[in-house]
C-alpha cells in the first residue's frame, strides 16, 4: 500500500441511522487522494505554480460494511498501473480501501486526469511526478474494474 490516511469521524458525518453518511465516504477518499497528491509532488505549491491539478473523471465506490458514529477509519491508497515499461502519461488510476479496526468497510476506484486549468484540457504529468507515480504502481486489486451489478 502506498499511502495511508487516518481520520476520526465527525458527528456531522453521521446519518439518521447512526452510521457514516454516503457522501462522507467519498469525502474521506478525497482526503486520501489529496494525501497521495502531496506525496508525489502535486500538492498546493505545485498547483499554484503550474496551474495544473488532478481532476477525478470517474469513480466507483463499494459500501461493504456500516461504519459507526465513533469510528476511526484508515484509508490505504494504491496507484494502479501503468503496466511496466509504459509511460504514466496524463491519467492515473487510484484504488482506496477504507478500514475500521482492520476490517475492510469500503473501496473506491477512480480515474483522474492531470489537467491544465488555464487551458481546460489534460496534459502529461511532469517527468518527476510521472516517475514517482510509476514507482508506486502496483497490480490492480481484485475488485478493480467492476461495474455496478444488478
Amino acid at each position: 500500500m502506498n499511502t495511508t490516511l487516518t481520520r476520526r469521524l465527525r458527528p456531522e458525518w453521521i446519518d439518521y441511522n447512526g452510521h457514516l453518511s454516503e457522501a462522507y465516504y467519498v469525502l474521506l477518499f478525497g482526503f486520501a487522494t489529496d494525501a497521495l497528491m502531496d506525496r508525489v509532488g502535486l500538492g498546493a505549491a505545485y498547483r499554484d505554480a503550474s496551474g495544473c491539478s488532478l481532476y477525478t473523471v470517474e469513480a466507483h465506490v463499494r459500501y461493504l460494511l456500516e461504519v459507526g458514529a465513533d469510528a476511526e477509519v484508515r484509508v490505504r491508497t494504491r496507484v494502479v498501473g501503468p503496466e511496466p515499461g509504459r509511460p504514466v502519461g496524463r491519467k492515473v488510476r487510484i484504488c482506496h480501501e477504507m478500514l475500521v479496526a482492520g476490517a475492510l468497510v469500503a473501496t473506491e476506484e477512480l480515474m483522474a486526469l492531470h489537467v491544465d486549468r488555464g487551458r481546460g484540457r489534460a496534459v502529461p504529468f511532469p517527468e518527476e511526478v510521472a516517475a514517482r507515480l510509476a514507482a508506486l504502481a502496483e497490480p490492480a486489486p481484485d475488485y478493480a474494474g467492476r461495474s455496478v451489478g444488478s
